[in-house]
């Protein structure tokens, strides 16, 4: 799954290599944190957020298909980080 949301990150932004995904689990759910160059988050993150929203949609369908849970943050380096 990791790979699957760098893939479709990598292919939205001007700068593949500055995509980040790191992975961690909690309460039996798979947490993904997505970063990109600052200049790039709205290019994730879509208008409204509709970009974002189609990938967690994905994603949710993906963990689903494996029997598992997962959630997709994209962290704005400008918001201090919440740790659940």
């Amino acid at each position: 799954m990791k790979e699957f949301i760098e893939f479709i990150a990598k292919n939205l932004v001007d700068k593949p290599d500055a995509v980040v995904v790191e992975e961690s689990e909690q309460n039996g759910k798979i947490k993904f944190r997505l970063f990109v160059e600052d200049l790039e988050t709205g290019k994730v993150i879509g208008k409204s957020g509709k970009t974002a929203k189609a990938m967690r949609t994905l994603l949710t369908a993906v963990a689903a298909k494996n029997g598992k849970k997962a959630l997709l943050e994209i962290p704005d380096k400008n918001t201090p980080s919440r740790e659940n």
